[in-house]
C-alpha cells in the first residue's frame, strides 16, 4: 500500500513563503451552513445572504441542493436571476437526475458529490469502488454535455485510501471535471498531513483542488490554508463557520489569515465582514461569540493594564490588524485588570482630564467594584465612581 514519505524539516521552508497561486473562495453558507443542526434560512434570507456574499467579492456561491425541489429549487432559480457577479454553483449527488434539477435552475456550475473512503462506500453507499468510479463517469459526462463547470467532491477524502483517491481524481479529470473538492468531512486532519496529501494529489493529478475542511478538532482554517500552500486553488467556507457538527472553515478567518499570514489579498471587502457575520448569525438564530476570531467584539477589546497601555501607545503592540479592517471598533474595557493608563484614556473619552493621583484613586475603587460585581464596569458606573470621588464620598 502506498505510504507518504515523512514530513522533512526542509519542507518547512515551503510553508514560510507567501501563497503564490490565485485562490478563489467558494462559499457554502447557503448549503453546508444551512445544514447546521437546527438552522433554516427563509427564502428571502437566502437571497439576501447571496447578495451580501456577492457584494463583498466572494468568487463562487454554493447556493443549495436543487434536487430538494419546492422552495429550495425556486430560491436557487431566483438567485440565478439576480445576475450576481459571483459564479453560482449547486450541489448534487452523482446521479443525472440531480444534475437535471440544477440545469432547471439555470446554474452554470455544479458540485457532484460522492464518497471516496472505503468506510463510506461499504457502510453508507453499500457499493464498491468500481460503482463509485462508474457513477463519476456517468454524472460528469452528463454535466459536461450540458456545458456545466464541474467540481467533483470526494466526500470523506481524508479517510480514503490515497491510491484510490488518486484514481478517483484521475477518472473525474479524464471525463472533463474542472476541479476536485478534497473533503475533510470529519475534520480529522492536521495541517501537516493536509499539506502532504494535497501536494501529492496536485503533483499526480494536475487538477484544480478545492479545500472543504471541517472544524471537529478546531483546525478547519489551518487545514484550508495548508491545502492552499500545497497548491489548492479553491477554499470552501461558511460565514462564522456554520456547518455540520463543529462547522466549516469560517469565511472571515480564511480571508484574513490568507491576507495577513499567507500574504495574499483575495480582493474581499473585509470591512463588511462583521456586517455579513451579524446578518448570517441573526438568520441562523445564532449569536456571534464575543471571542470569535476576526469578527468577535473582544478581538479589539482590551482590559489588562499592560495590554491596554501597549495598545494606547501603538495598536500594533497587541492587534494583528486594525478593527476598521473588519468593520469593528477598538474598546477599552474597564475592570479588575485595568491599569492607570486605561483610566486616564477612558475618562479622556468623557472629556475629563484626570491627574495621575486621581486616576490611581479611582482605579482602586474600579477594581474593588469589578470584583464585587464579577464583571467589567459600564460607562455610567465609572461616572458614578468619579462623581462620588469628587464629592469626597469615597475613602
Amino acid at each position: 500500500m502506498f505510504k507518504l514519505s515523512p514530513f522533512k524539516l526542509e519542507d518547512l521552508s515551503l510553508l514560510d513563503v507567501a501563497i503564490q497561486q490565485d485562490i478563489k473562495i467558494d462559499d457554502t453558507t447557503l448549503r453546508d451552513g444551512e445544514q447546521t443542526a437546527g438552522v433554516v434560512f427563509a427564502n428571502n434570507e437566502k437571497k439576501r445572504i447571496a447578495r451580501l456574499l456577492d457584494e463583498i467579492g466572494v468568487h463562487q456561491i454554493e447556493v443549495g441542493i436543487p434536487a430538494m425541489g419546492g422552495d429550495e429549487k425556486k430560491t436557487i432559480s431566483d438567485i440565478v436571476k439576480m445576475d450576481l457577479r459571483s459564479n453560482i454553483l449547486a450541489w448534487n449527488r452523482a446521479v443525472t437526475s440531480d444534475i437535471q434539477h440544477s440545469l432547471d435552475c439555470g446554474v452554470d456550475a455544479v458540485a457532484i458529490s460522492i464518497s471516496a473512503s472505503d468506510i463510506h462506500i461499504e457502510h453508507k453507499l453499500r457499493k464498491d469502488r468500481q460503482w463509485v468510479l462508474e457513477s463519476i463517469k456517468r454524472s460528469v459526462d452528463f454535466a459536461k454535455e450540458h456545458n456545466l463547470y464541474v467540481s467533483v467532491n470526494a466526500e470523506d477524502a481524508s479517510r480514503a485510501d490515497l491510491e484510490f483517491l488518486e484514481e478517483f481524481a484521475l477518472v473525474a479529470k479524464e471525463h472533463g471535471a474542472d476541479r476536485l473538492r478534497f473533503c475533510d468531512t470529519l475534520g480529522i486532519l492536521d495541517p501537516f498531513r493536509t499539506y502532504q496529501i494535497v501536494r501529492y494529489l496536485k503533483e499526480q493529478v494536475d487538477l484544480d483542488i478545492e479545500m472543504h475542511t471541517h472544524n471537529d478538532f478546531g483546525m478547519a482554517t489551518a487545514n484550508a490554508l495548508a491545502g492552499a500552500k500545497a497548491g489548492a486553488s479553491y477554499i470552501n467556507t461558511t460565514v462564522v463557520g456554520l456547518g455540520e457538527r463543529a462547522g466549516n472553515a469560517a469565511l472571515e478567518e480564511v480571508v484574513m489569515a490568507m491576507k495577513h499570514i499567507g500574504r495574499l489579498d483575495l480582493g474581499i471587502k473585509t470591512e463588511k465582514l462583521r456586517q455579513l457575520s451579524e446578518y448570517v448569525a441573526q438568520a441562523s438564530g445564532r449569536t456571534i461569540p464575543v471571542w470569535k476570531a476576526i469578527v468577535g467584539v473582544n478581538v479589539f477589546a482590551h482590559e489588562s493594564g499592560i495590554h491596554a497601555d501597549g495598545v494606547l501607545k501603538n495598536p500594533l503592540n497587541y492587534e494583528a490588524f486594525s478593527p476598521e479592517e473588519v468593520g469593528l471598533q477598538r474598546q477599552l474595557v474597564i475592570g479588575k485588570h485595568s491599569g492607570k493608563a486605561s483610566i486616564l484614556a477612558k475618562f479622556r473619552e468623557y472629556g475629563i482630564e484626570l491627574s495621575e493621583e486621581e486616576a490611581e484613586a479611582i482605579l482602586r475603587h474600579v477594581r474593588a467594584t469589578a470584583v464585587q460585581l464579577k464583571r467589567a464596569l459600564f460607562d455610567k458606573e465609572l461616572v458614578y465612581i468619579y462623581e462620588n470621588f469628587k464629592e469626597g464620598k469615597l475613602e
